[in-house]
């Protein structure tokens, strides 16, 4: 593990707080010591109250920070000695010790502070750091980790066995910390946990952790390298089998639910392995990793076995917590399937990429573990005590307001710019994962809950890569807005360019066809019913001169739409047409041609882009709010339909 302290880059050492967030930072940045908001990280400090008297503060990262890019106001200043007072307490529920913790704030507003809170109080070093490290767990998820961790580190550690995070493991360390943190001592193995490091300031603190790491690492590459990776290529997928698969994951989960797949070298070795099922069967690295994968894999296909197995699980422990609890879904997190690869799924494409990373480095872990011995995980009890956490019932109990369109996902054509990008942006602000497709390079774009393609709508075979790019990223398609469109310069019918008129039917018309033709099997397996919105004009119905191939095939989507309603309603699919009009803000108008266009009627630019029978400006965001809307619940009962948005046009009405 690289030590990144550098002293050039380091806060002075008087200000404490400044060096926490560099060295918490330096932690962060390692994906192989905390993942997605893991570890906590501390310093303690003698700050005035406001009275003048000094009080010893604790500084701990807050609930919700990550590492990575935490900064002074993640970290919620608490004080020591209520701290070190709840330490004497005998029991402590880890409801009341948030209340209590939230109470010792010293600042209003603060965030409520980690859970470790207590432990950090209780080291007596100015510093601590505490991360989840991965070469350290392949230590400690052994059936002799305890004796392993000691033939490693010596008497450099204290090795605690695994205790339920919270008020419990900080009274346990109390027990021994006092008396076994001899002078040698610079860390704590908390056994299937992790590891903390002290020192007298962050930069002693953060080096120990280092060194402590490099000397697990270098344990794990002294054993036999790991298995090669297979020769054989990746075997191709079906888009349909990952839309079937999140279907029917959907209806286990109780709603919509986003999949990824992923079948590089390294994941196609874990899942070819011949005990796959085994190791793969025994648990996560720790605890905490089963909020966001489950206690296990789906290992092959067996979905309703799965669901079974977890019902079983959650009933045989529901006893455990002495409290009424309220079993959460028992859809899997993570599917392993040498056909398919690995598979994450989450209520978002975040969730589902969050389960994808914990996973990557389980596989890693397991890999190392294997190497050293056998990779052993908690017993089933340990992990539902943390999956059925009194805190985290208590969230659910408080529930939290989920977008509209969580878990479901859109394809958008022409989503480079205009209303295709206007709807795109719709869509993924009401929680829909996007994939935005067009000719456009500036389309192309990777991010949590959306997915750019470069494609021309009038070649087959980039749209069907595309739909199998969305299958493979989000699992499926759910909605799919026809944006894509092209105006030619106008001309009369009489000089018609054949050339103009086949591009823009091939465009506006027949590109939707192959489009819907394409995704209709898809549209049919969305957990909540398809939804298809067709983006038309008012030249449909009321065509201007000059526009004939515009109007014609705008025509012609529009009766594609109507029958695609007709043919899918069994299907449960919704297909409805908007009308737009006057939408200045979008590519096709520029600054000079509304002057231009202005002058011509006699009016200023503002006039001009009201000219309609409401005297209001249409925007593109307004017509990607009305597509979004359309694909809501609120439409639930309603396809086939023509919706204009143009402010009131005589001619249409």
């Amino acid at each position: 593990m690289r030590d990144r302290w550098d002293d050039a880059e380091a806060p002075p050492a008087s200000d404490p707080l400044a060096r926490l967030v560099y060295g918490s930072r330096l932690l962060g940045a390692e994906p192989d010591l905390v993942l997605h908001g893991g570890g906590n990280t501390s310093v303690k400090v003698t700050l005035p109250d406001l009275t003048g008297e000094p009080v010893d503060v604790l500084y701990v990262k807050g609930s919700g920070w990550d590492l990575a890019t935490i900064e002074a106001p993640g970290f919620a200043p608490l004080r020591l000695d209520r701290l070190r007072a709840l330490l004497r307490l005998e029991r402590l529920s880890d409801t009341m010790m948030m209340h209590e913790l939230r109470g010792a704030a010293i600042a209003p507003g603060a965030p409520d502070p980690s859970v470790e809170a207590l432990l950090h109080a209780l080291v007596p070093h100015p510093a601590v750091l505490h991360t989840h490290a991965d070469a350290l767990l392949a230590l400690t998820d052994q059936p002799d980790g305890a004796a392993i961790v000691g033939d490693v580190f010596g008497d450099r550690v204290l090795v605690v066995p695994y205790t339920m995070p919270g008020f419990d493991l900080a009274r346990r360390c109390a027990e021994v910390a006092p008396r076994d943190l001899g002078p040698r001592v610079t860390g704590i193995v908390l056994m299937h946990h992790g590891l903390f490091t002290f020192g007298a300031d962050v930069e002693e603190a953060y080096r120990r952790h280092i060194e402590l790491i490099t000397c697990a690492e270098r344990h794990l590459a002294g054993r036999p390298a790991a298995r090669p990776t297979p020769d054989a290529p990746a075997p191709r997928v079906d888009p349909l089998r990952l839309a079937r698969l999140r279907r029917e994951v959907s209806a286990a989960a109780g709603g919509p639910m986003v999949l990824t797949r992923h079948d590089d070298p390294d994941i196609r070795a874990f899942v070819s392995r011949p005990d796959l099922a085994s190791v793969a069967g025994r648990g996560p690295l720790t605890p905490d990793h089963v909020l966001r994968t489950k206690r296990i894999p789906l290992v092959g296909s067996d979905l309703d076995g799965y669901v079974r197995d977890y019902r079983r699980y959650f009933d045989t422990h529901r006893e455990r917590r002495g409290t009424a609890l309220t079993m959460l879904d028992p859809a899997p997190r993570v599917i392993l399937d040498p056909a398919l690869g690995m598979v994450t799924a989450g209520r978002t494409a975040r969730d589902a990429r969050i389960a994808q990373d914990i996973y990557r480095h389980t596989v890693a872990v397991v890999e190392a573990a294997e190497r050293v011995g056998a990779y052993q995980a908690l017993p089933e009890a340990d992990i539902f005590d943390v999956e059925y956490w009194e805190l985290e019932q208590a969230k659910l109990r408080r529930g939290a307001a989920r977008p509209p369109f969580a878990g479901e996902v859109a394809l958008v054509t022409g989503a480079a710019s205009g209303i295709g990008r206007a709807c795109a942006d719709a869509l993924r602000a009401s929680g829909a994962a996007v994939v935005g497709v067009d000719i456009d390079p500036r389309v192309a774009c990777d991010a949590d809950g959306y997915l750019g393609v470069e494609a021309d709508v009038t070649e087959p075979t980039a749209i069907d890569t595309a739909i199998a790019r969305a299958a493979d990223r989000f699992g499926g398609v759910d909605i799919v807005v026809a944006a894509a469109g092209v105006f030619p310069p106008t001309r009369l019918l009489k000089d018609l360019d054949l050339a103009a008129w086949r591009r823009t039917m091939a465009v506006n018309a027949d590109s939707i066809a192959y489009l819907f033709s394409r995704l209709h099997p898809f549209l049919a397996l969305a957990p909540r019913g398809g939804r298809a919105v067709l983006i038309a004009s008012k030249n449909a119905p009321a065509p201007g001169p000059g526009a004939a191939p515009y109007s014609a095939s705008k025509a012609a989507a529009v009766q594609l739409a109507r029958v695609a309603a007709l043919e899918w309603a069994a299907d449960g699919i919704r297909v409805n047409i908007v009308h737009p009009d006057a939408v200045f803000d979008t590519g096709l108008w520029t600054a000079e041609l509304l002057r231009e266009r202005a002058q011509r009627y006699g009016m200023s630019v503002d006039e001009y882009k009201r000219r309609n029978l409401l005297g209001v400006e249409v925007t593109s965001a307004g017509v990607g709010a009305l597509v979004a809307t359309l694909c809501s619940e609120v439409f639930a009962a309603t396809t086939g339909a023509q919706v204009t948005v143009d402010g009131g046009n005589d001619r249409v009405i």
